[in-house]
């Protein structure tokens, strides 16, 4: 079998010792067994943007920079420079995003080099020793399968506090190996702090995760785990112990009624805590109204047999006339 070029062009500046054979193709890059140094490993080879299947990559890109000032500028107006640059900035990504989680003890692949967009990184390994099954692949009792989801929780808070949202997290983005679950694929990682995005990428990654776990179990029904995480995240208040579910027990309020419950709980502190209408309202001002008296018939000269006068109609007591001089 023929391997990409660039992993030839690293066997023979002695990084790479032997191309094995392909572990699988995804749709951003190709990922080959090899062996450097002496030990198994990865190669993930990343595929030309014409190749690439991901869709939406501008929701990913934002808040990205890079260190040159007229690589940002070139980027920012899609020279042909620039789209070559943000090509580059494309595929390390990952790298950056990897060898950040793995200093802040995320559960990832052992970072080694990056090398002409070549990411080389620890075989993580199943049973038997064998490359690790993806989560997707499995099928699991109910209680791993519960087991697992909070230890992926537990690594979504980790990858939080490091800065970073993975933006696509799924069980097909995480394997398997005999101490828990390892996330992988991080082409599209953002930056939590500086890509408006972030939110709901956080939320939706929760999501696909609860979709795994009913899946293995059907009673298992979805809740707000991501806005929790997100929240406390927010607040300042998010450590790697953070543990979501047990924010979203305490969150509840203490006679029931979930979510339902905390809404009306918060409307009624709203209701009591704004002033009444009538106590904020200014007092009113009787208003003067004229009457039309007519006098007898007769009344006077050229009145025709009756004469109009007016006549005040005197305020009520309390008014705003009362006082008025007569």
């Amino acid at each position: 079998m023929r391997f990409p070029d660039v992993l030839s062009a690293l066997a023979d500046q002695g990084i790479i010792d032997e191309v094995l054979r392909p572990l699988k193709s995804g749709k951003e890059a190709e990922v080959f067994l090899v062996v450097a140094g002496g030990v198994e490993r990865v190669a993930k080879v990343y595929k030309q943007a014409s190749h690439r299947s991901f869709k939406n990559r501008s929701i990913y890109e934002e808040g990205r920079r890079v260190r040159s000032s007229r690589d940002q500028r070139a980027m920012e107006r899609r020279s042909r420079h620039g789209r070559a640059e943000q090509e580059q900035a494309w595929k390390s990504s990952e790298a950056d995003a990897i060898f950040r989680l793995h200093a802040h003890g995320v559960r990832v692949p052992e970072p080694h080099h990056f090398i002409d967009g070549v990411l080389l990184m620890e075989l993580v390994r199943g049973p038997g020793g064998l490359p690790a099954p993806r989560l997707a692949e499995l099928s699991l009792g109910r209680d791993e399968a519960h087991t697992i989801f909070g230890q992926l929780l537990g690594e979504v808070v980790k990858m939080l506090c490091a800065g970073i949202v993975h933006g696509d997290l799924s069980d097909y983005n995480v394997l398997l190996d005999a101490a828990g679950p390892v996330v992988i694929d991080f082409p599209q990682a953002v930056d939590a702090a500086h890509n408006r995005n972030a939110r709901q990428l956080l939320v939706r990654d929760v999501d696909n995760l609860s979709a795994f776990l009913m899946r293995q179990d059907p009673r298992a029904r979805r809740r707000p785990l991501g806005q929790q995480i997100w929240r406390a995240f927010e607040d300042n208040t998010l450590t790697p112990e953070f543990d979501p579910q047990r924010a979203l027990r305490s969150a509840k309020p203490a006679g029931g009624g979930g979510a339902r419950g905390e809404t009306s709980r918060r409307t009624s502190q709203r209701e009591a805590d704004a002033p009444s209408a009538e106590a904020s309202a200014p007092p009113r001002t009787p208003r003067r109204r004229e009457v039309v008296v007519m006098s007898p018939a007769g009344g006077g000269p050229g009145d025709g047999g009756a004469s109009r006068r007016r006549r005040r109609r005197k305020p009520r007591a309390g008014g705003a006339e009362a006082s008025a001089p007569k």
